[in-house]
């Protein structure tokens, strides 16, 4: 009798042990964030400690595998696939993430905030949780918002002092109607490129310019075919860390809380490192032999200000009007 009970129980336990591997199989998740900056840039930077933070926290229950560089198709393709839930997470862009959701386009009027941290008090209250519930409507869970940097403009043809330097020039703008409106309201010509090949279309001379962070002109080695620098300071930017609705209604609530955990941590890295990057990397510039030039922004604002009044009478205007609100 003890050996027929020793037997089934041992039997038993072998049962156990062929289950519990696919068991632990089956309670693992593996989820992919895209995005298209460079490795370097604290977008790559903070997206790395997202998935470092989120395996700790479900003791490697959850893989969060980074596709940095665009690998997975350009801001708006990303975009497409997060809502349809073909791709989990994304670190996106402003103008992209605009495209699915019109208010987004709110924060990138034209020099509406001198600093990020002026952005973040209006984005970490009300305004960002009433655009996160829009994001929802659309399929996107809202995990942080990032920075992307106050806009400058380079060049391979003039310092810009004034508004007079802008005419003419061919501009690269990413997929951003708010800056294809700047450009064409300051004189120059607004032609959309993907970032991923804006270095080649630089160096062939396809556009004269363009405009982005510092960190996003350091990180990509713009400088190495951009001679002039203006600190325009034209607008913000803000990076949407989004999580596919699709993917975010599959984990359980106690992933959902290391999800959120991780995101906060991983939005207060990226921001951090921004604001330092900032701070430095114009020196660096400097040295690489871009010739640096502040403009009169007073005067850059006035040229820009019907980009404001036409966007207060599209249907993002109820919602505009109480960002300018709080921003001015």
């Amino acid at each position: 009798m003890q050996r027929k009970t020793f037997t089934r129980t041992l039997l038993a336990a072998a049962a156990l042990a062929v289950a519990l591997p696919g068991l632990a199989q089956a309670q693992t998740m593996k989820l992919t964030l895209g995005h298209g900056a460079a490795p370097g840039n604290p977008r790559h930077e903070a997206a790395v400690k997202f998935a470092e933070t989120l395996k700790a926290k479900t003791a490697g229950r959850i893989e969060v595998q980074v596709a940095p560089s665009a690998q997975l198709g350009d801001d708006a393709a990303m975009v497409t696939a997060v809502r349809t839930g073909a791709l989990d997470m994304t670190a996106n862009s402003q103008g992209a993430v605009s495209v699915a959701v019109p208010e987004y386009a709110a924060y990138g009027m034209p020099f509406m905030f001198s600093t990020p941290a002026q952005a973040f008090k209006l984005l970490d209250g009300p305004l960002g949780q009433e655009l996160a519930q829009k994001s929802a409507d659309k399929g996107m869970v809202v995990l942080g918002y990032w920075d992307n940097g106050i806009r400058h403009m380079t060049n391979s043809k003039r310092p810009i002092t004034k508004v007079e330097d802008m005419k003419g020039l061919k501009m690269r703008t990413p997929p951003d109607a708010v800056l294809v409106d700047i450009m064409q309201a300051l004189g120059a010509e607004a032609q959309q490129i993907k970032f991923a090949e804006l270095y080649v279309a630089l160096q062939q001379g396809v556009v004269d310019g363009q405009e982005n962070p510092l960190v996003n002109i350091h990180a990509s080695k713009l400088y190495e075919v951009q001679k002039h620098l203006a600190l325009t300071s034209h607008m913000f930017q803000m990076t949407p860390f989004l999580m596919s609705k699709r993917t975010w209604d599959r984990l359980s609530d106690a992933d959902r809380k290391a999800v959120t955990e991780a995101a906060a941590e991983a939005t207060a890295l990226q921001r951090k490192m921004s604001q330092e990057a900032d701070d430095k990397l114009l020196d660096d510039l400097k040295a690489k032999g871009v010739q640096v030039t502040t403009v009169d922004k007073a005067a850059f604002a006035k040229a820009t200000a019907a980009v404001d009044a036409k966007w207060l009478t599209t249907p993002i205007g109820p919602y505009l009007k109480k960002v300018i609100a709080a921003a001015r």
